[in-house]
C-alpha cells in the first residue's frame, strides 16, 4: 500500500500536521503553534497567515519522515476551530489581518438586536446553536457590518477557519454542512440557510459561501500551494469539516448514541445520532455531522488546555524549562491531596458555556489560603476542568445513555494522572486507544481518504481504535468528588452572578 493521506486538525492553540497511509495508521506527525490575541474584553483574534504558516511549517518535517513519499500523498482535508468568520474580498483578498475567532463575544449587541426580532428560543431550537449567542458567524458579521462598514461592503464571502486555509489550497470558496451549521443561520432540519433570519440580520444570503458535502473533492493544490508545501499538483483537497464533527467521526462515533470527550483548548462531551438533542434550558449546542444526516450533539467548557496552559505560563514558570512541563506539572499535582486542599478553581477563563448560569462569569480560584502550594493550585486547576464537565455530562446524561466506558481524546487524554481523575470525578471507565489525540486529524484523513475513494465508507474508523489501558473509578475518590461537586456547582453560580457585576460596571 502506498497512498498516503495528508490530514490538518486546525486547532485554537496550533495546527496537527499528519500523514496516514492506506491502512489507516499515522505514520508521521508534526504541531506547530499560534497565538491568540486578546485586546480588550470578550476579543479573542487571530491571524488567518498565521494558520497558513503553520500549516507550511507543520508540513515539511513531516515529508522527511523516511516512511513518506510526497508524490505518494493522494488527497488532503482540513478539519477546524468553528464559527469562524474570516472576509475575503472581491478581489480574492484577506481584508482583516485580526478575526475574531470562536470564543470571541464581541457581538453581544448584535445579538440582543437580533432577537427583538426573532425569538431567542426559537432560534436555538430551528438551529442548535447553544454556545452564547454572541459567537456565533452570524452576530460577528452583523458587527463588521456595524463597526466595519469598509469592510463589509468589500466582502464577497465571510468563511470558517478551515475554508480559508482551502481556498489558499485550491482558490475555491466554499465550506461544508458541518462548518455552515455553526453559522447561526443554519436551519437543522433543512440543511440550509434559513432566509428569514438572514433578513432579520440584515445580512446578504449572497456574503455566505456554497455548502458541500466534507468528503466532496473542491480541487487539486494550486501550483504555488503545492510549491510552499512540498506537493504534487495531483493532491486532491476534500472539503473538510468543523473540529467539532472531524473529531467525533475520528473518535469513532459513526452510530446512534456513541460518545466521546474531547479535551484540547476547549473541551466537550460529545454523542453522535440522527436526531439533534436539544434542550432550552442547560443548550446542548449541535452541529450537522460530517456524516450525511446526523448530528453531534454536545457540551462544552471552553477553557480547558487553555487554562492548564494559562497555569504553566504564570503559576508555574518555574517549570517552563523542564523537558515536560506539563508532566512536571502533573507530578507536583498528585501531591495534593484531593480536592487540593479544599482550593476551588472554575476554568471560565473564556467565558460561560450553556451550562453556566452566565455567559459573563469568570474563571478563579476559591479558597485560597496562606498554607496552599503550587501544587495545591495545580491540582485545583485540573479538577476545575473535571467537574466542570462533568456537569456536560449529567446534562448529556439526562437525555440519552452514555457507555460506562467513555473514551478520552485531545491533548489531555495523555496524561495517566489527569484520566485517573476522570475517571473519579465522572465515576466511569476511562479508556484510551491508539488515537489518543488523534481525533481530529483522523477524522479529517477518513474525510480526504472517502471522498477520494480510498475508502469505501466511514464504517473502518471504529475498527482502527486498539485500547491501550481502562481506568475505573475508585469508589472512595468518587464519593467524594460527589460532596465536592456539589460545592462546585454552588460557587459556579455566584461566580455567574459576579461576572455578571463585572461586565456592567464602569470604572
Amino acid at each position: 500500500m502506498t497512498n498516503q493521506i495528508l490530514a490538518y486538525d486546525l486547532g485554537t492553540g496550533g495546527v496537527k500536521a499528519s500523514i496516514y497511509n492506506e491502512a489507516g495508521e499515522s505514520i508521521s506527525e508534526c504541531f506547530v503553534s499560534y497565538d491568540t490575541n486578546y485586546p480588550q474584553s470578550g476579543y479573542h483574534e487571530q491571524n488567518p497567515l498565521q494558520w497558513w504558516q503553520a500549516i507550511v511549517a507543520a508540513t515539511k518535517p513531516l515529508l522527511q519522515n523516511q516512511l513518506v513519499e510526497s508524490q505518494n500523498i493522494i488527497c488532503l482535508a482540513v478539519s477546524g476551530h468553528s464559527l469562524g468568520a474570516i472576509p475575503i474580498g472581491f478581489d480574492g483578498a484577506l481584508l482583516s489581518q485580526n478575526v475574531p475567532i470562536w470564543s470571541d463575544a464581541r457581538a453581544d449587541k448584535q445579538a440582543q438586536d437580533f432577537f427583538t426580532r426573532i425569538p431567542e428560543e426559537e432560534w436555538y431550537l430551528t438551529t442548535g446553536n447553544g454556545f452564547p449567542a454572541p459567537l456565533y458567524s452570524i452576530f460577528k458579521i452583523m458587527w463588521v457590518k456595524e463597526n466595519q462598514p469598509d469592510v463589509y461592503k468589500k466582502t464577497a464571502k465571510f468563511i470558517g477557519t478551515k475554508d480559508f486555509i482551502n481556498y489558499l489550497l485550491t482558490g475555491r470558496l466554499c465550506t461544508d454542512f458541518s462548518y455552515a451549521s455553526g453559522s447561526g443561520v443554519f436551519d437543522l432540519k433543512t440543511w440550509t440557510y434559513k432566509k428569514d433570519y438572514l433578513e432579520s440580520a440584515g445580512i446578504a444570503i449572497e456574503k455566505f459561501p456554497e455548502v458541500l458535502p466534507a468528503t466532496e473533492i473542491i480541487g487539486n493544490i494550486l501550483p504555488e500551494a503545492a510549491q510552499a508545501l512540498g506537493l504534487s499538483e495531483k493532491v486532491k483537497v476534500a472539503c473538510g469539516g468543523v473540529d467539532n464533527s472531524c473529531m467525533a467521526l475520528g473518535a469513532g462515533c459513526v452510530a446512534d448514541g456513541m460518545t466521546y470527550t474531547s479535551i484540547g483548548s476547549s473541551a466537550w462531551i460529545a454523542v453522535a445520532g440522527h436526531d439533534p438533542i436539544l434542550d432550552v434550558n442547560k443548550r446542548p449546542y449541535v452541529f450537522a455531522h460530517c456524516i450525511p444526516g446526523m448530528y453531534v450533539s454536545s457540551t462544552a467548557i471552553f477553557a480547558a488546555g487553555s487554562s492548564f496552559r494559562w497555569i504553566r505560563d504564570t503559576v508555574c514558570r518555574n517549570l517552563l524549562n523542564e523537558k515536560e512541563p506539563y508532566d512536571a506539572m502533573t507530578l507536583l499535582a498528585s501531591q495534593s491531596a484531593i480536592g487540593a486542599n479544599k482550593l476551588f478553581f472554575n476554568p471560565s477563563l473564556a467565558g460561560g458555556s450553556g451550562l453556566d448560569k452566565s455567559p459573563h462569569i469568570k474563571g478563579g480560584f476559591i479558597g485560597l489560603q496562606l498554607g496552599h502550594t503550587q501544587s495545591d493550585l495545580i491540582r485545583a486547576v485540573l479538577e476545575g476542568i473535571c467537574l466542570n464537565l462533568r456537569i456536560a455530562l449529567d446534562v448529556m446524561e439526562s437525555y440519552t445513555s452514555v457507555s460506562r466506558d467513555m473514551l478520552i481524546v485531545g491533548g489531555g487524554g495523555k496524561s495517566q494522572f489527569w484520566r485517573n481523575l476522570f475517571s473519579d470525578i465522572y465515576n466511569k471507565n476511562i479508556l484510551e486507544t491508539n488515537i489518543g489525540q488523534d481525533a481530529g486529524s483522523l477524522g479529517a484523513a477518513t474525510l480526504a481518504a472517502v471522498g477520494s475513494g480510498l475508502w469505501k465508507d466511514f464504517n473502518i474508523v471504529p475498527t482502527l481504535h486498539k485500547e491501550k489501558s481502562k481506568i475505573e473509578p475508585i469508589k472512595e475518590n468518587s464519593q467524594k468528588y460527589e460532596i465536592i461537586l456539589e460545592l462546585f456547582k454552588r460557587i459556579a453560580e455566584v461566580q455567574s452572578d459576579i461576572g455578571d457585576a463585572i461586565e456592567h460596571t464602569n470604572w
